[in-house]
């Protein structure tokens, strides 16, 4: 397939242990990406949709970090527990997950 219908980015950058900003690698960002991927192979789901692993997303102190394309919508602070409700609420039925995003309202704007 040349296409997905979602493509979902996890950033797994890792920085120096005590960093300043942190980094999504020392907080299981490893663990989503592989979660991720083998829910999309357990449910057949892996000619529709990609999970792929991204450096720094620039938003360090809020990791696990992830964004969603086409539409651009980004996650924040993901866990394992999470992956499935991402696969089935934004993934399948359409919905971002609201209380895990980075941006809302208008996409692109820092949470302040």
């Amino acid at each position: 397939m040349d296409q997905y219908k979602k493509h979902i980015f996890i950033c797994v950058n890792e920085r120096p242990k005590g960093h300043e900003k942190g980094s999504c690698a020392h907080r299981n960002a490893e663990a989503v990406f592989r979660k991720f991927r083998a829910e999309l192979s357990a449910r057949g789901l892996g000619n529709e949709y990609k999970a792929t692993k991204s450096g720094c997303l620039a938003s360090c102190s809020t990791g696990v970090n992830a964004v969603v394309y086409p539409e651009g919508i980004w996650y924040k602070g993901l866990v394992e527990d999470d992956v499935v409700r991402i696969i089935e609420e934004h993934f399948l039925a359409g919905r971002p997950v609201q209380e895990l995003r980075l941006f809302q309202e208008q996409e692109g704007k820092l949470e302040g």
